[in-house]
């Protein structure tokens, strides 16, 4: 176990934690940038262009496996954006990330098309998961490689 006089938490050596958002301080317990009208524009925008990605992607590849792949391609891409987000614009991590992204990616299908998948449906949710784990934590490596 690792302690820090710091983070009143004792945490496991592997366990690290580093800011996904680089306008939020680790040293404050609850904090939340306020959603002004720029912020919400941006969010909202964004989740309506991933929708109709999402939409004209599941057209071309229906079905289950279809979501599998935005599902996964959608951790990839938030990897990037993670790696990238301290060298864009302040309003570029809520319309890529949880407007873009969010609205890209889906779990409730996820979840539904799971119930209906009978026998493969172990496949495709454990599939499905480590794809997006392995997709997110790939592309990260492979953006800090490339960027520095």
């Amino acid at each position: 176990m690792r302690t820090d006089p710091e983070d009143p938490e004792p945490r496991p050596d592997h366990v690290h934690v580093e800011p996904v958002d680089p306008d939020v301080s680790l040293d404050v317990p609850a904090q939340r940038r306020e959603l002004g009208p720029a912020v919400l524009a941006a969010i909202a925008l964004g989740g309506g262009l991933g929708g109709l990605a999402r939409y004209g992607l599941s057209g071309v590849i229906p079905g289950p496996w279809g979501f599998l792949l935005i599902n996964v391609l959608g951790s990839a891409l938030i990897g990037v954006l993670m790696v990238l987000v301290p060298r864009l614009h302040p309003l570029a991590r809520p319309f890529l990330g949880v407007g873009v992204l969010g609205g890209f990616t889906t779990f409730s299908t996820y979840a539904l098309d799971a119930v209906h998948l009978g026998a493969s449906a172990f496949v495709y949710l454990f599939g499905t998961l480590f794809l997006a784990l392995g997709a997110t934590f790939a592309a990260m490596a492979l953006t800090r490689k490339v960027f520095g």
